[in-house]
């Protein structure tokens, strides 16, 4: 559906169609034809063919050889990066994150709050055979997820407000304030959230807090802890979390938290 400015705003439907364009595509891995695009936003493929053309000189699309369906380029993303916080807390999370890995034989990821959901910027897969892990750019959802709800926690009253309400905005679904904020409560008091995976079984997701320099919660590290069947994992439930407690309190320092308000041992 074509998007209309409200009235005494400035319009320029050269950008506002690029953006249309990324924004499909980001929700399209296996991309899309310029025919494809039109009908979707209901627009004319002479509207976005020169727009296209254009991104993909630009090196921000490529188009593949073999189906001409256009794909959002890692360009993007580098510019997203160096434009944004996220190229430092990546910077600062995964010498941690890469140890982590080891040391617990699990794989583990870093959210960042994104608008009206958690956006994975950094992975670490565990070096095994066998494991379990979100890919970059995934959006996780940041009221019902294990992530999420320790970004919204340990976030002030008015940025978790304004970070439910975006959420709220976009996804339908059962919602119950009073149990999210007693839910919220008890992972303040601890210091950290673990639950049973929504989606994968034999997965248990233990997140913990990340903070920057000025005490406010910049991310989730998390662990989507595998357990199996023969019990041959590397550490149990408990020690992975105490391993991933102390691994998100070294990026927080490294980030230049005071040390000093670090949650305590979770053990």
């Amino acid at each position: 559906m074509v998007r209309t400015a409200p009235k005494g705003t400035y319009s320029a439907p050269a950008i506002e169609k690029t953006f249309e364009i990324i924004e499909l595509l980001a929700d399209r891995p296996d991309g899309a034809l310029v025919s494809e695009m039109a009908s979707e936003l209901g627009r004319s493929i002479g509207e976005l063919f020169r727009i296209v053309i254009v991104l993909e000189r630009l090196g921000y699309l490529r188009k593949s050889a073999r189906s001409d369906r256009y794909t959002v380029a890692y360009k993007l993303l580098d510019m997203a990066f160096r434009a944004t916080p996220a190229q430092d807390l990546v910077r600062a999370a995964l010498p941690e994150m890469q140890g982590l890995a080891l040391e617990t034989g699990q794989s583990c990821h870093f959210v960042v709050p994104n608008g009206d959901c958690g956006l994975v910027i950094a992975r670490e897969e565990q070096p095994g055979m066998r494991g379990f892990s979100l890919k970059v750019g995934s959006s996780v959802d940041i009221i019902r997820s294990c992530s999420g709800q320790v970004i919204l926690a340990f976030s002030s009253p008015h940025q978790s407000e304004a970070l439910i309400a975006a959420a709220r905005a976009r996804h339908d679904g059962p919602f119950d304030p009073g149990d999210l904020a007693a839910h919220l409560a008890v992972i303040r008091e601890g210091g950290f959230d673990a639950r049973q995976s929504p989606i994968t079984y034999g997965v248990t997701d233990i997140s913990c807090p990340v903070f920057g320099f000025d005490g406010g919660v910049v991310g989730a590290l998390t662990i989507p802890f595998l357990e199996l069947i023969d019990g041959s994992q590397k550490v149990g439930l408990d020690a992975a979390r105490e391993m991933l407690r102390r691994a998100a309190a070294r990026i927080s320092d490294t980030l230049g938290h005071n040390s000093e308000h670090a949650i305590p041992s979770l053990a």
